[in-house]
């Protein structure tokens, strides 16, 4: 048997000799949540803030003006929900929640992407509705004035 090491870095060396491949192992799993959670994140924070600039004005017509607000209103409660609580309290209710109320069993990697993607989304959503509202009001009037579609503008 071997002797346990004294000095600090005698420890790193033993900790990583023995368990190195699950350092690395976890490394990797690490960067696969963070990459794809935030990749998804960025796509549904962008088409959350695309859909929440859209512009209702009073003169529109009913069936064009509830469904927007209906939406607009779901949409801040999300972001709302997603910014104003912790991660952790919502991969809690996600992993055991949704099995608890009769939804599927989510693995652990799934679980996890889906928490990182949707709190990121809600992130980025307000990032970059933030961002649309900042430009200038002349640029959204001269799109209009050439037939821009709202889609078209913010591409």
């Amino acid at each position: 048997m071997s002797a346990l090491p004294t000095t600090f870095f005698g420890w790193v060396g033993f900790i990583l000799d023995k368990y190195g491949t699950l350092f690395l192992s976890g490394v990797g799993v690490t960067l696969l949540v963070a990459i794809t959670g935030t990749v998804i994140g960025f796509v549904i924070g962008l088409l959350v803030a695309i859909l929440r600039t859209i512009p209702v004005a009073p003169r529109d017509p009913w069936f064009k003006r509830v469904p927007l607000k209906v939406l607009s209103a779901l949409l801040n409660v999300y972001i709302e929900v997603f910014r104003g609580t912790p991660m952790i309290v919502q991969a809690m209710v996600i992993y055991y929640g949704i099995p608890y109320m009769g939804g599927p069993q989510l693995g652990q990697l799934q679980a996890a992407i889906l928490i990182v993607s949707i709190n990121t989304g809600a992130y980025m959503a307000e990032i970059v509705r933030g961002g649309i509202i900042s430009i200038d009001r002349g640029q959204t009037e001269a799109a209009r004035s050439i037939g821009m579609t709202h889609w078209q503008t913010m591409v």
